[in-house]
């Protein structure tokens, strides 16, 4: 797909096997990824680290303990027309390179109806190069969610047939693991029937990277934090309103050695002070003048540099609304202007 000079964000479907669904979406991010890999730091520092021993125990614990996956990834290598062994390395970014350019911030209100806001923060080179995509996945569960050119879909935001939501946040810890790569714990994530069978994944399957995962479901009273690393898991309830960027912040989780960027410890502080100054009748409208503020010149939370200290822009923030019954969601791709996608009960936008 060509580059959208606009920076809108593009909605596709994909269906049929797991193999089918990865072609598909490597299709999608063929031009993009190729154009990335020619120029990107990134890319470079990634081929820099192939001989990790770490790559082939998680190719491994793929092909053996996650085969839907592992056949995602195959497909996702045919459609990019790249290696596998390429496409595979990419996947594991930020299992082997704590730096890897990904970001986020996450805003969570917990209430009758929980709130949860999040802004997707990645590579300014994929601005106008990612989509909301509704994926189902033979032998899976019917998900939409954010994605990116050449990555497996989950590590970003996302609901499901079952009323799951879940938002990522990436964290960057000192020290690795060679379990199942984050991304594709997170993707194994989409297909759970529920919160304790997600939770229950996270802990029985060895663990390679970090992340954090804002976690809560339809007809379930509880909003969940999880942050997750090699050696540790933490699940924390949400009893009141909290914000999360980009490192660990669980008294379990929060002492562990962490690459801490100054964008992470700027945008959590002042998150926390938002959260503080703005009790409002409208949360939404709460949460997305956190999630667009941009008061701090050098280090805001919505971020559109450029230059950013981090190599990360926002290219999409969404809110989601998880009630008793059903999920109602929205997608902006544009700071202070109105919805791209405006999700109803459902995960096609409205009209689509």
């Amino acid at each position: 797909m060509s580059h959208n000079a606009d920076h809108r964000l593009s909605f596709i479907n994909v269906a049929g096997s797991p193999y089918d669904v990865g072609a598909a979406l490597g299709r999608f991010g063929q031009a993009a990824l190729h154009e990335h890999f020619r120029t990107s730091a990134a890319w470079r520092e990634l081929t820099a680290r192939r001989a990790d021993p770490r790559i082939g125990m998680m190719a491994t614990i793929v092909r053996e303990r996650f085969p839907r996956y592992w056949a995602e990834l195959q497909g996702l290598a045919e459609g990019l027309e790249l290696p596998f062994d390429d496409v595979f390395l990419w996947n594991c970014r930020g299992d082997i390179w704590a730096m890897a350019p990904d970001g986020c911030t996450t805003v969570q209100l917990p209430g009758s109806l929980h709130i949860i806001g999040h802004n997707e923060d990645g590579d300014p080179d994929f601005a106008g190069r990612c989509a909301l995509a509704y994926v189902d996945s033979a032998g899976g569960t019917p998900f939409t969610a954010f994605v990116y050119p050449g990555s497996m879909p989950g590590h970003t935001f996302a609901a499901t047939s079952k009323g799951l939501v879940q938002t990522v946040n990436n964290i960057r810890p000192l020290a690795g693991g060679a379990g199942t790569p984050r991304m594709v714990l997170a993707r194994a994530v989409l297909d759970a029937p529920d919160l304790d069978a997600a939770l229950a994944l996270l802990r029985s399957a060895p663990r390679a990277g970090a992340f954090h995962l804002t976690l809560a479901q339809a007809g379930d009273e509880r909003l969940l934090s999880v942050e997750f690393t090699a050696q540790a898991l933490s699940v924390d309830r949400v009893e009141a309103a909290r914000v999360h960027s980009n490192h660990l912040i669980h008294a379990d989780t929060g002492r562990m050695s962490q690459v801490v960027t100054g964008s992470s410890g700027v945008r959590q502080r002042r998150g926390e002070l938002l959260l503080g100054q703005t009790v409002q009748s409208d949360p939404q409208g709460r949460v997305l003048g956190i999630l667009w503020d941009a008061e701090d010149p050098e280090l805001p939370i919505y971020r559109t540099d450029p230059a950013d200290s981090d190599i990360e822009n926002t290219l999409a923030s969404a809110v989601f609304c998880i009630g008793a019954d059903k999920v109602e969601w929205a997608v902006y791709d544009g700071a202070f202007e109105a919805a791209r996608f405006d999700m109803r009960d459902g995960l096609v936008p409205l009209g689509g």
